[in-house]
């Protein structure tokens, strides 16, 4: 294939996918939104893990919220568990790479809190111990997964909110995972500043 054409063919597909997931997550990334700001509301915060391009999500999305988004605002409370090397790495050395997360939200985890969970696959074991300790601790979590959700979407509970995109390849989930963590931040700015002028 033409190398223009096979680039305009990745754009097609990423905008046809993001049309098509609309219409059934929109209602959900909006639940995952009104759990998030509930929680900032009670003084509570997001705790946000990944591995590789999701762990760059988790960082954006932490920026997003203790910066800004669009608008001027306070800070709010967001830690990406990705950014410590030494103590991911003491984790992963000590105990084992899966549980890079869970002890950091159980250290760090209070009831009311939000776990942001991002797994292309839904089976990333780290992400899948990070909910488990975030259940023990009374967080709520908010997933973002693909091809049909793994073992991630059998973890949650029902006031767990789980945005699973519909597509199996790891590049058009991450595409649409970015777009909803921007949803997500967006809707937030506008529940807690009210609609621009």
């Amino acid at each position: 294939m033409d190398p223009i054409e096979r680039i305009r063919s990745h754009f097609t597909a990423s905008a046809e996918l993001k049309l098509a997931a609309a219409g059934p997550m929109a209602p959900l990334v909006a639940r995952a939104a009104e759990t998030m700001t509930s929680a900032l509301l009670a003084d509570g915060r997001i705790l946000a893990c990944g591995n590789g391009g999701s762990a760059a999500d988790a960082q954006h999305f932490s920026a997003e919220l203790v910066g800004r988004f669009e608008r001027e605002r306070p800070g709010l409370p967001a830690i990406a568990l990705t950014t410590d090397t030494s103590l991911l790495t003491a984790v992963a050395n000590d105990y084992a790479f899966d549980q890079v997360f869970a002890k950091q939200v159980r250290a760090l985890g209070r009831r009311g809190d939000v776990l942001l969970g991002f797994s292309t696959s839904g089976n990333s074991a780290n992400v899948v111990e990070a909910i488990a300790a975030a259940h023990e601790h009374e967080m709520r979590v908010v997933a973002l997964t693909g091809r049909g959700g793994g073992r991630i979407g059998e973890l949650l509970r029902e006031d767990d909110v789980h945005l699973c995109v519909p597509h199996q390849r790891t590049a058009r989930i991450q595409e649409v995972h970015l777009l909803v963590l921007h949803c997500l931040c967006d809707a937030i700015d506008q529940a807690l500043l009210g609609d621009e002028a």
